[in-house]
């Protein structure tokens, strides 16, 4: 895991971390790195999914900007179904 090239946006510190404690950065890299499922939205921002053990195996969904590296947001994604 390479945190090191990753990049966070000011929305994602303050925000996303802030209200969401469940979530820690080593996690959103983990699912970037081993995604089950990739998208690209409309808007250019990629969107990845992959279970993650410690949270249920439940699926977390991390969103980038369009470089891939710099993380947006994430969430556990009820909707996903596989």
């Amino acid at each position: 895991m390479e945190d090191g090239i990753y990049r966070y946006t000011r929305y994602f510190e303050r925000e996303v971390l802030r209200k969401r404690t469940y979530l820690e950065k080593r996690l959103c890299v983990r699912v970037i790195e081993n995604p089950v499922l990739v998208r690209r939205q409309a808007d250019g921002r990629y969107c990845f999914w992959a279970a993650v053990p410690e949270m249920g195996g439940r699926y977390l969904r991390v969103v980038t900007l369009e470089d891939r590296v710099t993380i947006h947001n994430a969430f556990l994604d009820r909707g996903l179904r596989r």
